[in-house]
Formats: C-alpha cells, sequence, structure tokens
C-alpha cells in the first residue's frame, strides 16, 4: 500500500505543498474553507502524518509517559486503576498523542535507568503519575523536573494533581449509614497513604459532627484488594465485647473478603451486621447482597489529568499547579440494613 504524502494531496487539491502543510498544522495563515477541503481531501485519501517529521517540526514526541506501580501488584487487572488508565490513553488519543509506561529496569551500563533518565531517553512530552510510593526519592525527581507532569491523588506535588474526593466520599458513607441508624460503625483502612489519611480524616470528621463515638479499636489497618486481610480484621472485630454493628471496607475487594467472614461466622448481610466498600467496582453490583459502596469517576479522573498534562505540554508559560477535585457518589447497594 502506498503512502500518502502532502504532495499528492497538494496535487489533488490544486494548492502548493506548504499551504497544505500549513493546513494540516492548523496555522492562521490558510483561510477556514481552504483548511477545510484539504483536511477533508487528506481524510479522504487516508493520509497519515509522519510521526518522525513532525517530532522535527514541533520539538515535541507526541508521546507521554504514564508512571505506574501499585503495592497490590495486580498491574493492569486492577479494576480501579486500570479504568483510570484506559480514560487518560482515550483522551490522549483523541488529541494525538500516545502512552507509553515509565520503568526503571531498561539496563545501560550495566545499571537500570531511574524513571527520570527513562523519562528523557524516551523524550516523553510530559508524564502522568497515576500511582505510586510519592516518597520514592526517584517519583519526587520526575515531579520536580522540568517534563510537564500531573498526579492523581495527591496533592503534596509540585505540579497539578487529580483527586478523587476521598474526604467527602468516606464521610458519605458514614452518613448513609447514621441515617439507616447505625451508630457502632467500624473502619478497616487502607495503609498509610495520602488517600488513607483523606479517607481517615473524612471518617473521624463526619463522626464527630453526627455525635458518634467511634473508639480506636474500630479502627483497623488492613492493606488494599487484601480480602485475606480484610477477613482477618473482619474476625477481630466480630470477637470484641460490643462488636459493630456496620464495618466500611478500604475498598470493594476488601469488603468481598470482610463478606466471607460474616458468612463463616453464620452471620447474614444485612440483616446481622451492615457492610460498605469504596471504589464502585462492577462486580460489586452483582455480589449477593448489592454491595452499597462510593462509585469514583474513573473516566474523568483521567481525562482531567489528560487534559490538564496536555495543556501544561502545550503552553510556555509557568502557571501555577493546581489542584482539581472529582467527586463520585454513593450506590446504595443491599448491604446496609435498617436498625
Amino acid at each position: 500500500m502506498t503512502m500518502v504524502s502532502i504532495k499528492d494531496i497538494s496535487e489533488a487539491c490544486g494548492v502548493s505543498v506548504a499551504t497544505v502543510s500549513k493546513a494540516l498544522n492548523d496555522q492562521r495563515d490558510v483561510g477556514a474553507a481552504t483548511k477545510a477541503r484539504i483536511k477533508e481531501m487528506a481524510r479522504q485519501m487516508g493520509y497519515v502524518p509522519n510521526a518522525a517529521s513532525r517530532s522535527l517540526k514541533t520539538k515535541h514526541s507526541y508521546n507521554i509517559g504514564v508512571l505506574y506501580k501499585e503495592d497490590s501488584d495486580s498491574g493492569l487487572a486492577h479494576s480501579f486503576y486500570a479504568k483510570v488508565l484506559d480514560s487518560i490513553k482515550k483522551t490522549a488519543e483523541e488529541h494525538g498523542y500516545d502512552i507509553t509506561f515509565v520503568n526503571n529496569s531498561n539496563n545501560s551500563g550495566g545499571r537500570g535507568l531511574s524513571y527520570l533518565e527513562h523519562c528523557r531517553y524516551r523524550n516523553f512530552d510530559g508524564v502522568a503519575v497515576v500511582c505510586v510510593d510519592f516518597d520514592d526519592p526517584q517519583i519526587q525527581e520526575v515531579i520536580k523536573s522540568d517534563i510537564p507532569s500531573v498526579v492523581l491523588d495527591y496533592a503534596g506535588a509540585e505540579c497539578d494533581a487529580v483527586l478523587s474526593d476521598n474526604y467527602n466520599g468516606v464521610r458519605e458513607l458514614v452518613r448513609y449509614a447514621y441515617e439507616q441508624g447505625h451508630r457502632r460503625i467500624a473502619f478497616i483502612h487502607g495503609v498509610h497513604s495520602y488517600v488513607t489519611d483523606e479517607r481517615i480524616r473524612g471518617f473521624k470528621d463526619e463522626c464527630k459532627e453526627l455525635g458518634i463515638n467511634i473508639p480506636d479499636t474500630y479502627l483497623l489497618e488492613s492493606p488494599y484488594l487484601d480480602t485475606m486481610s480484610a477477613h482477618l480484621k473482619t474476625d477481630m472485630l466480630l470477637r470484641m465485647d460490643e462488636p459493630p454493628t456496620c464495618i466500611l471496607y478500604p475498598d470493594d475487594f476488601s469488603a468481598i473478603g470482610g463478606l466471607n467472614s460474616l458468612y463463616k461466622k453464620g452471620n447474614t448481610v444485612p440483616d446481622d451486621i451492615s457492610i460498605m466498600g469504596f471504589d464502585g467496582i462492577e462486580l460489586s453490583r452483582y455480589i449477593s447482597p448489592s454491595l452499597t459502596t462510593y462509585v469514583q469517576d474513573t473516566d474523568r479522573l483521567g481525562s482531567e489529568m489528560a487534559i490538564r498534562l496536555l495543556k501544561n505540554i502545550q503552553t510556555v508559560s509557568n502557571a501555577e499547579n493546581t489542584a482539581i477535585t472529582v467527586s463520585g457518589y454513593v450506590f446504595h447497594g443491599e448491604s446496609v440494613g435498617l436498625i
């Protein structure tokens, strides 16, 4: 199959090669009607711009790096992050950009490249930092570099941030349980991170506002997505002299682990005890009973990351770093009962 060139389009349209080039690059010194005619001809002829020549002309690689590494090692099978990543990919592609995952395992002279070295080696125009340990010096090196970047769910970065509303998400869940009559609400939260800290703060603030006294023993730590740990922590809560009537889990998978623990102890949900999750994964709608959970807006989280990153790539000014919070909603499943 012969590749269509700019010269082919110029001959078909009866204009110069320079005019075609300017039209395809949206330069202002070509009239709107001519530009539209050239673009339509290019589309009909199946013209695909050459990435290498485009990079030389624009000084951009049109490639975005994605730094993604989460503790559970579930990779792209992670139900929450997979949807965020897919949204980043779709939005970037709509604007003519590709995405490549950043790693630090390339060998160069007997040692691995750092994340920043890999970004420079790949000539990324920008980097989306999706799920990492922000205390890692290598991560901070990328964020503080001159490469435009945007982070997910971390407010302490020296770049733009897109945040899920973890604080108010937990508050809304606690408030819903309270409205159903629950006063003994336990929270099995994730391990220390910015997200976890925000959720614990939301939990404590809402309980205080509602006048609920929560003993320290009602707050237990369990790794995200660890169904076995959630199972064991649920057992601990059930053995208390005054067990909770409702348990909030760090994520929906953990809630499923807790549900199994409750069933094995002969409890029914929500008749004997109520449970709530966080994330809003599709699976949570189809378990029995369906899970009450906070649904995070993964599509908007990913698209906002891509849009903000592309804006920073394309601007020449050093704008002040901003953070945007993306709200979700409580899905009222069948796992929280009235008492």
